[in-house]
Order: C-alpha cells, then structure tokens, then sequence
C-alpha cells in the first residue's frame, strides 16, 4: 500500500464521483488515499475513460530517488519528463503567447 494523490481540474462529475469510492476528496478537485498497486491502476483506468476535456495528475510514493512518481492525463501545459530516470516537469508553450 503507498500514499496516492489525484489532483483533477474541469473533470465531469462522474469521475469526481469513482474517485470518492477510493479516495477521500480533501477539496473540490483533490483525493488522497493509501491503497495498493492494483487499485492505483483501476482508478488510473477510470481518469483515462472519463476525463473528457479536462486533466488529471496522479502521484504516488515510490522508492525511487525522489520518492514519489506521477503521471497525467489531458490538456495541460505541464508534461512529464523522464530525465536520466528522474521524472520532471516541462512547461509546454501557451498557445494564446504564440498568437
């Protein structure tokens, strides 16, 4: 079992409501809990079929080196990198500075 946060934004309501089956929801968009490999994937399934136009972030604690891993789901101007197997954040460009 390891510590999982989901940080979700402009999700539909019936995802908010599959992660408060799992997870406690600290605030509007943010669900911790402490639960197993298995049940980190199913709910990682459940983003990825319901999250329609908004995006989701999931960390989780790990043994890696920073002692935590994430990944994300959706539009959102950070992308995650893997940098010498270190996971980092890249901010992609704002397409309203392009214009």
């Amino acid at each position: 079992m390891a510590m999982l946060v989901v940080v979700t934004e402009a999700v539909p309501p019936r995802l908010r409501g599959r992660l408060a089956i799992w997870l406690l929801e600290i605030r509007a968009g943010v669900y911790i809990g402490d639960v197993s490999r298995r049940v980190r994937e199913l709910i990682w399934e459940q983003v990825n079929a319901l999250v329609d136009d908004g995006n989701v972030v999931m960390a989780w604690a790990s043994q890696h080196e920073s002692g935590f891993e994430f990944q994300t789901c959706g539009k959102n101007r950070r992308i995650p990198v893997d940098y010498e197997g270190l996971q980092l954040v890249r901010f992609a460009p704002d397409p309203e500075e392009e214009m």
